[in-house]
C-alpha cells in the first residue's frame, strides 16, 4: 500500500488495454505519480488489476457509479481532498467528468487551476500510429477480426489471456496433441480460430505455441480456450498466460479425428514459421 498523501501528479482515465495513448499520459507524470483508474464495468481489455502490469506507477481504483452524480466542482473537491499534495493532472482530449458527463478536460483545467494556481492540467492530444488514432474500442474490433498485429501495434504489446489451467477431456492427448486447457474471466476473446502465440507457465518460461478459441466441432461442441506448447511435452501447469501474435486460420467442423490431426500438424508447422520470423 502507498501513501496518497505523497502523491503529487494523477493520470486520470479508463485505461482498458493500458495502450501507446495511455502511455502518452504516464510520461507526464513525476516521481510521485499515480494513475487513478475509473472503473466503468467494461473494461475487457486489461480487466481489472492487470492494468498494473504494464506500468510502475501505482493505481488507485474509483468504482464510476461512486463520482458520476458529481458536479465538476464536486469532482475537482474529491481531488483534492484524496490527494493534499496535488499540482498536476493529466488527462486526454476527450476526457469527461461530472454528472451525465457535462464538463471536458477544459473544463477540468479551470476548476484545478482556480482553486490552484500552482497547479497544471496537462491535456494530451490524440495519439496516432502510423496515421491511425489510437483507442481502446479500435483494438476491440480489431481482436475481433483476428487481426493481432494491428491490435498489438497500437497495444504496444502482444495481446494476453491469463487464466488458470483446469482439466480438459483428454482427447487432445490420445488422439491430436496433448493441450493445456485454460479458464479465462473477463478477457475480451479474440476471434474464434487457431494462433501463433507464446505461452508463459508457472515457471516463468515464455514457450513457443500453437492455440485455439472456440467450439469443439469433433467432440461435444463446448468452448474452449487451449494452448499446444510446441517441441516441448508439457501438459501440465496450475496458470498460463496466453500472448498473441497471429491469426493462422479461423475454426470450421472436421469430418474424422485423422483430418483434424492433419490440419493440426499444419498449424504447428506455420505457428512455429511466424514465431521464427518475429525472433529474427
Amino acid at each position: 500500500m502507498f501513501d496518497t498523501e505523497k502523491i503529487d501528479s494523477i493520470a486520470i482515465g479508463g485505461f482498458d488495454g493500458m495502450h501507446v495513448a495511455h502511455q502518452y499520459l504516464f510520461d507526464e507524470l513525476g516521481e510521485n505519480g499515480a494513475i487513478m483508474a475509473i472503473e466503468t464495468g467494461y473494461a475487457d481489455l486489461t480487466p481489472g488489476e492487470h492494468r498494473q502490469e504494464h506500468t510502475h506507477y501505482p493505481f488507485i481504483y474509483y468504482d464510476l457509479d461512486d463520482i458520476k452524480s458529481l458536479s465538476g466542482e464536486e469532482f475537482v473537491a474529491k481531488l483534492k481532498s484524496d490527494f493534499p499534495r496535488l499540482k498536476k493532472i493529466v488527462v486526454g482530449f476527450d476526457f469527461h467528468f461530472g454528472h451525465k458527463r457535462s464538463c471536458t478536460s477544459s473544463d477540468l483545467q479551470e476548476l484545478f487551476l482556480k482553486e490552484n494556481k500552482d497547479g497544471e492540467v496537462k491535456i494530451i492530444d490524440e495519439v496516432k500510429v502510423e496515421g491511425e488514432a489510437v483507442h481502446s474500442h479500435k483494438i476491440r474490433t480489431l481482436l475481433e477480426k483476428g487481426k493481432l498485429e494491428q491490435a498489438n501495434l497500437y497495444l504496444g504489446y502482444n495481446y494476453q489471456l491469463k487464466g488458470r489451467v483446469v482439466p480438459g477431456q483428454g482427447v487432445g492427448k490420445e488422439r491430436l496433441v496433448p493441450t493445456l486447457n485454460i479458464e479465462v474471466r473477463g478477457y475480451r476473446l479474440p476471434k474464434e480460430g487457431v494462433y501463433a502465440t507464446l505461452t508463459r507457465l508457472d515457471d516463468d518460461h515464455l514457450y513457443p505455441s500453437v492455440s485455439f478459441i472456440g467450439q469443439r466441432t469433433i467432440t461435444d461442441g463446448s468452448f474452449a480456450i487451449e494452448t499446444h506448447i510446441l517441441d516441448n511435452d508439457i501438459t501440465s501447469s496450475k496458470k498460463a498466460d496466453i500472448s498473441f501474435l497471429h491469426f493462422i486460420r479461423k475454426n470450421r467442423p472436421f469430418d474424422s479425428f485423422e483430418v483434424l490431426k492433419a490440419q493440426i500438424d499444419e498449424d504447428i508447422q506455420e505457428a512455429k514459421k511466424v514465431i521464427n520470423l518475429l525472433a529474427l
